[in-house]
């Protein structure tokens, strides 16, 4: 049914449609002088500009549709390395409304020190229970070993005595994956090339559909990248695969619809939706260039491992919760949801079936699976997918234009150093915004819990060996690394809690000035603070007295607190009048002293007067926490 008419609205026409000026002029006056590029533009990590307002937008070309309209996948995923129990975990996620399974054997990043352990057909039917294989959606975790786990799971359906054309499996080959991750690959480019297509002609001569190869984008995601590249580096991955098969003898058409690709569904609902949308139009684009009619590609998007945390884990629910709207509206065919505690080791059965139901939500409550491409004409979203098909493609060819020992593209890329380097730059760049907390972490360096529950876990994260070299490895690169967000201030809150368990917790006294009213925003901020590194930092009622600050009871409430550090907190008001005279009291007390706030022009009197530190706004909070709880625990009696 289309939208009526305005003039089937007729109590519409008493509003003027307005024009742009006019909303920019209500904006200046809310503004009042200050910059409006600098308080309502944002930017992408990609440096891409994110305005506060867009007119409604037609969407030109080629829509970012899927295959097939309809429901997304559900996806979990099959990692107990003991396989009854994994058989259990996998037929409860089933009856519990998951569609689609994920097998993760050890080895395979994915698992995260866990993993199937199935070595013989035998294993992987008692892992796989009394899960029937032809009324789910199958998909292999890139593995060190793909191949031969490919070739049980071909096995057992031999076994089961199901036909393989009319079964739904993903192979998930991903030897670049592993390569990024694991650092070596056996054999040589031309060689993998043989292989692949040899492996995928055998799985086709046994009947299985496909598809075989994944272009992954969750090594990217995890070693740092931004939307762009991890676009970049999943076109890069398909292209080299693209060549490899053909080179081998495939037809280019059977080599592209081999693959599949992988995408990460970030906390950043915006740039999640439009990386999705643009990774439909850029592999179109890649097709249209081969000479073949674009066809749409399967997408399994999961959520972001760097996004969880060890602390507070319950707010990995919403970051959960969005990453999967995200990836549904993006137009994901499956969608993996992590479990909240996935980071503290191997989730259990209730953080799996909250994992599922924030699937199931959306699509039974929410319905979101009922309108195909709802991004659709929305001037952001439309704005942001082309700016990031506009990136990816140049990261893309960045990546294309690289040599290094004979070898072209991304594994040349990947040899000669230039995707690790262009990686570590921006992780340094979002580890100096965490820092910071121009990035913040709630529940870790925004609004920590130090009472918070504990979750419970099937097993603790396993202490995974360093990876081993391959003796005969025929290429050899930089691994690249696995980082969530959250772990510098994990470390200091770990730290925290090792002084703890000998005694008291690390404590900083907060030396407020003046009344409630004019302390308990520096108050709030400070404590806040000094929390996210493990230090308790309790607000008291002050020390006012007669319109002034009780500097004796401030000292005396210095003395019996047992912590080295004092924090002035207070106005701007009452630092002027009282902060060189507590600090003074505070000194004499045996305190070093830190402020919360910017000191201003009284900066010189009142270093004079004691104080060391300053904590503010846009400091780096890290290094702050690292002093401060040296501090603390170096003087501890």
């Amino acid at each position: 049914m289309s939208s009526p008419a305005p003039a089937d609205l007729p109590f519409m026409d008493a509003f003027a449609t307005p024009e742009l000026a006019q909303w920019r002029g209500a904006v200046e006056k809310v503004l009042k002088g200050a910059d409006f590029e600098k308080k309502l533009v944002g930017r992408t990590a990609d440096g891409i500009r994110i305005d506060p307002l867009y007119p409604a937008a037609t969407p030109a070309g080629a829509r970012p549709m899927r295959a097939a309209a309809g429901r997304w996948r559900v996806a979990a995923r099959v990692e107990h390395p003991e396989p009854g129990e994994a058989a259990r975990l996998a037929l409860s996620d089933l009856e519990g409304g998951a569609d689609s399974l994920s097998l993760s054997f050890a080895g395979a990043r994915a698992a995260r020190g866990f993993g199937l352990t199935a070595t013989s057909v035998t294993d992987l039917d008692e892992t796989l229970g009394e899960v029937m294989l032809d009324l789910v959606r199958l998909r292999l975790d890139p593995a060190p070993g793909g191949r031969k786990q490919a070739l049980l799971l071909a096995d057992l359906v031999t076994r089961r005595g199901h036909d393989p054309a009319a079964l739904t499996i993903d192979f998930g080959f991903d030897p670049i994956g592993v390569l990024a991750s694991a650092g070596h690959l056996a054999v040589t480019l031309p060689a993998l090339g043989e292989r692949l297509a040899q492996t995928i002609g055998e799985l086709k001569g046994r009947g299985f559909a496909g598809p075989f190869v994944a272009a992954d984008g969750r090594v990217w995601h995890e070693a740092g990248a931004t939307e762009a590249q991890e676009l970049g580096a999943v076109l890069a991955t398909a292209v080299n695969y693209l060549r490899l098969l053909e080179a081998a003898g495939m037809p280019l058409a059977e080599a592209r619809d081999a693959i599949s690709f992988a995408l990460v569904a970030d906390t950043d609902e915006f740039t999640t939706v439009a990386k999705l949308r643009a990774a439909r139009l850029l592999w179109d684009r890649v097709q249209e260039a081969c000479g073949l009619a674009p066809k749409p590609v399967f997408i399994h998007a999961e959520t972001a491992w760097r996004a969880l945390t060890r602390r507070d884990p319950w707010v990995n629910l919403l970051r959960g919760t969005v990453a999967a709207f995200s990836a549904g509206v993006g137009g994901a065919d499956s969608i993996g949801v992590l479990p909240f505690t996935a980071a503290l080791g191997l989730p259990d059965g209730f953080a799996r079936r909250v994992a599922r139901n924030t699937q199931l939500i959306l699509l039974e409550e929410a319905n979101l699976w009922r309108v195909a491409d709802p991004a659709a004409g929305s001037g952001g979203f439309e704005a942001l997918t082309q700016a990031l098909c506009e990136q990816g493609w140049a990261r893309f060819q960045d990546l294309e234009a690289q040599a290094a020992d004979g070898m072209t593209g991304i594994v040349a890329a990947l040899a000669n150093g230039h995707a690790q380097a262009g990686l570590a730059r921006e992780r340094e760049v979002r580890a100096k915004a965490v820092a910071t907390r121009r990035l913040p972490i709630t529940g870790t360096s925004e609004f920590p819990n130090l009472t918070e529950a504990s979750v419970q876990v099937l097993l603790p994260e396993p202490t995974t060996p360093p990876g081993q070299d391959a003796p005969e490895a025929a290429i050899r690169v930089e691994a690249l690394p696995s980082m969530r967000l959250a772990e510098p201030f994990e470390a200091l809150r770990a730290e925290a809690d090792i002084a703890t368990a000998a005694g008291t917790r690390p404590s900083v006294f907060l030396a407020t000035l003046g009344p409630v009213a004019g302390f308990t925003a520096r108050a709030t901020f400070a404590r806040n603070l000094f929390e996210a590194g493990g230090l308790a930092a309790p607000v008291g009622a002050g020390f006012a007295s007669d319109g002034a600050t009780d500097l004796a009871a401030l000292a005396d409430g210095f003395r019996q607190s047992g912590a080295h550090i004092a924090c002035l907190c207070g106005s701007d008001d009452d630092y002027a009048a009282e902060g060189i005279a507590a600090a003074r009291a505070l000194k004499a007390a045996g305190a070093t002293i830190w402020l919360a706030g910017r000191p201003g022009e009284q900066e010189a009197a009142l270093r004079e007067a004691g104080i060391e530190a300053f904590v503010a706004m846009g400091g780096d909070v890290l290094a702050q926490l690292r002093d401060a709880l040296a501090l603390t625990t170096t003087n501890r009696t």
